[in-house]
């Protein structure tokens, strides 16, 4: 079962492939599929894992912690930040409780 899947959404188009294909063919059937992009593994009819190239995994990454700085740096902007310790903040926290 290979086919492309578009369900979550819509500018983002993934193949599939059955486990049970992987298990028949062996991973070439996953490598001719990565040349198209990221490749949704369906066992037991639902998807149940994603496999990506090694290029595509640390661009996510990269993106990810691009957009955790950005966040945290608008927090620091907007100041919704404070200075201290973990113990000085545990001991506010028990105070609250």
């Amino acid at each position: 079962m290979m086919s492309t899947d578009n369900s979550t959404d819509k500018s983002i188009q993934m193949n599939m492939i059955s486990a049970q294909e992987i298990k028949r063919r062996g991973m070439a059937a996953v490598d001719e599929l990565l040349d198209q992009g990221p490749v949704r593994i369906v066992k037991n009819n639902r998807p149940r894992y994603v496999v990506m190239s090694e290029t595509d995994y640390d661009s996510m990454m990269n993106d990810l912690a691009e957009a955790r700085l950005a966040a945290s740096e608008a927090d620091l902007k907007a100041g919704r930040i404070r200075r201290g310790s973990a113990a000085a903040l545990m001991a506010e926290l028990r105070k609250g409780a």
